[in-house]
C-alpha cells in the first residue's frame, strides 16, 4: 500500500481563506470524480465556509467531552472505516482534548497518510513550531497550538493563500471574520497592518525557504540542487535556561533557509548538581526532534573547548549562542565570556549570537562564570539595606560606601573655604586696628599686635590644612578625613599672646 499525499493550504492570519480553499480544492476534486469526504471542517459559523460545506459528504464528528462543555472532534476511526481517496482535514495543529486518541490533530493525520488517504489540510503561519515565538513577539500572543515543521516540510505541496493587509482588514470591517462587537478591538490589535504585514513577510519567507530546500527541485541543465557541495550545519548551544527554546526556534529557522542540518548540544560540568527543573531540559530535546534535527549531551570543565570540540567533529560550519542582557562588571571584562572566549578560539566556523529574555539576575545561570555565583551572593551581603546600619571593618574604621564618599569630599570642600574665609576675616580685623584706632596702650605696642594678628600662613600637608598666624600659632586646622575641625587645646589658649 503506498503512502498518502499531503497538501497544505498556508495562512498568514485568521480569516485570509485557507478553509474556503480547503473546501474549494475539495469541490474541484469531487467534480473529477474523486472520492472526497470532510473529515473535519472549522467554519466558526462564517457564511463563505458554511456554503462551501454543501454538496460535500461530511464524516459525523466523534462527541468529545470537553471541561463545562461537549465538543466534536475528527472521528478518527470513522474516517479510515470509510477509507476515501482524499480526507479534508482543517486546522492541522489543533490539539484534541485528553482521553481521545491522540494529542494532536496532526498525528491523526500521520495515521490517514499511513493508510493510503490522501489529505488536503491548513495551518496558519503562527501555528509552525520554528515561527511561533516570532509570531508571538509581532503580535503579542503566545500561540498554544502547533506543528512540527517537518509534518509541513513533507507536505508534497505547500500554497500560501494570500491576500493584501488592506483587503483583510476591509474584509474584517465588514464582519465577516469576527462578529462586528469583536471586529474593532480586533482592527486596533492583533490586525494592525504593520502586524498583518509582518506576518505576511514571515510566511512568504518560511515557504521560499521550504520551496528552496525542495529535493525535487532541479536546476537549468537537470543537475539536481545540492549535488557537488558540502551541507551546511547549524549547531546550537544550550545551557538548559528557558532561553534556549528561542535559540532552538531561530536555528531551526536558519538551517530550513540554508538548506542545513540541525544540531543542539548541551554542554556540562561534570560533577556538577542536576538541574531542578528537569522539564526544560526535555523539552528542548522535543523541539530539537520536531524542527528535524538532533539533540547532544556532552560534559567538560571548559566549556567554550567542549563546545568547539563537538562543533569539530560534527563538521558544523555555523554555531549559535544566546546572550542575554549582560551587568555593567561583565562588560568591563568581555575577554572572560564565554561567548568572547568561543568566538577568539572558534577559527573558521561561523558563530551568531542571539539576544534572548535576561533569566533571573539578567545573566543565564549555566552561562555563568566559576565563582561567580559566589561573588554575586558576596555583594549582595555586603550591600546595604535600608534601616541597617553597615558592620564596621577591622581596625573601628567604617568602610565608606561611594554615597558616604561623595559626603566626605564635599565636607572636605566646605572645610577648605570655611579657611579661606576665616583667613579674610581675621585679615581685615587685623588692618583695621593700626595707629589712630587704638584704645589704650602705646602706638608700637598696638601696631606689633596689628602686624602679629594680621600675617597669616595656611599649609597643607598629608591631607590636613592649617592656618597659623606669624608668631607660630595655629589658629585653625581641618582634615578631610575627620568630619569635624581639630583644635587643640594649648592652640586655643595661645592664640592670642599677652
Amino acid at each position: 500500500m503506498s503512502r498518502g499525499q499531503l497538501r497544505v493550504y498556508l495562512g498568514y492570519a485568521p480569516g485570509v481563506g485557507t478553509t474556503c480553499a480547503l473546501l474549494g480544492e475539495g469541490h474541484r476534486r469531487a467534480h473529477d470524480g474523486a472520492d472526497v469526504v470532510v473529515a473535519c471542517a472549522q467554519t466558526h459559523g462564517r457564511p463563505g465556509p458554511s456554503a462551501l460545506l454543501a454538496g460535500l459528504e461530511i464524516v459525523s464528528p466523534a462527541r468529545v467531552p470537553h471541561p463545562g462543555a461537549v465538543a466534536g472532534e475528527m472521528d478518527l476511526g470513522a474516517v479510515l472505516a470509510r477509507r476515501p481517496e482524499i480526507a479534508l482535514v482543517d486546522d492541522l495543529a489543533h490539539d484534541r482534548p485528553a482521553g481521545s486518541g491522540h494529542r494532536a490533530r496532526w498525528q491523526d493525520v500521520e495515521d490517514l497518510l499511513t493508510a493510503g488517504i490522501d489529505v488536503i489540510s491548513a495551518v496558519g503561519v503562527g501555528q509552525l513550531d520554528s515561527l511561533a515565538d516570532a509570531v508571538q513577539k509581532i503580535t503579542g500572543v503566545p500561540q498554544r497550538e502547533t506543528v512540527p515543521d517537518p509534518v509541513v516540510h513533507a507536505a508534497s505541496e505547500v500554497q500560501l493563500v494570500d491576500i493584501a493587509p488592506e483587503g483583510l482588514q476591509d474584509r474584517m470591517a465588514r464582519g465577516r471574520i469576527y462578529p462586528p462587537h469583536r471586529a474593532q478591538a480586533a482592527l486596533a490589535g492583533w490586525f494592525r497592518i504593520g502586524n498583518l504585514s509582518a506576518l505576511r513577510e514571515l510566511a512568504l519567507l518560511w515557504l521560499a525557504a521550504k520551496l528552496a530546500s525542495d529535493p525535487q527541485r532541479y536546476r537549468p541543465g537537470g543537475q539536481v540542487r545540492g549535488r557537488g557541495r558540502v551541507r551546511e550545519r547549524v549547531l546550537v548551544a544550550l545551557d538548559g535556561g528557558p532561553q534556549g527554546q528561542t535559540l532552538i526556534r531561530r536555528a531551526a529557522r536558519i538551517a530550513a533557509r540554508s538548506e542545513a542540518e540541525l544540531l543542539a548540544v548541551h554542554v556540562a560540568r561534570p560533577g556538577r548538581r542536576a538541574a531542578a527543573d528537569r522539564a526544560t531540559p526535555a523539552a528542548q530535546r522535543q523541539l530539537v526532534q520536531q524542527a528535524g534535527g538532533t539533540y547532544h549531551q556532552v560534559t567538560g570543565d571548559d566549556i567554550p573547548a567542549a563546545l568547539l570540540a563537538f562543533a569539530d567533529a560534527a563538521d558544523a560550519t555555523q554555531l549559535m549562542l544566546g546572550a542575554a542582557r549582560r551587568t555593567r562588571l561583565a562588560a568591563l571584562r568581555p575577554a572572560t565570556s564565554i561567548r568572547s572566549r568561543v568566538i577568539r578560539r572558534g577559527g573558521g566556523i561561523d558563530v551568531h549570537i542571539i539576544t534572548c529574555a535576561p533569566a533571573s539576575g539578567g545573566v543565564p545561570p549555566a552561562a555563568r562564570e566559576p565563582g561567580q555565583e559566589r561573588r554575586r551572593a558576596i555583594a549582595e551581603q555586603n550591600a546595604p539595606r535600608p534601616g541597617h546600619a553597615r558592620p564596621a571593618a577591622r581596625g573601628g574604621r567604617t568602610q565608606a560606601g561611594p554615597g558616604m564618599r561623595r559626603h566626605l569630599r564635599l565636607i572636605g570642600l566646605l572645610g577648605s573655604a570655611a579657611i579661606v574665609a576665616t583667613a579674610l576675616v581675621v585679615a581685615a580685623c587685623g588692618s583695621s586696628s593700626g595707629p589712630g584706632s587704638s584704645v589704650g596702650g602705646t602706638p608700637g605696642a598696638r601696631s606689633g599686635a596689628a602686624s602679629s594678628v594680621g600675617t597669616l600662613k595656611i599649609t597643607t600637608m598629608g591631607g590636613a590644612t592649617t592656618l597659623t598666624n606669624a608668631q607660630g600659632f595655629t589658629l585653625y586646622s581641618f582634615s578631610r578625613d575627620t568630619r569635624t575641625a581639630s583644635k587643640p587645646a594649648h592652640d586655643r589658649q595661645r592664640r592670642y599672646p599677652r
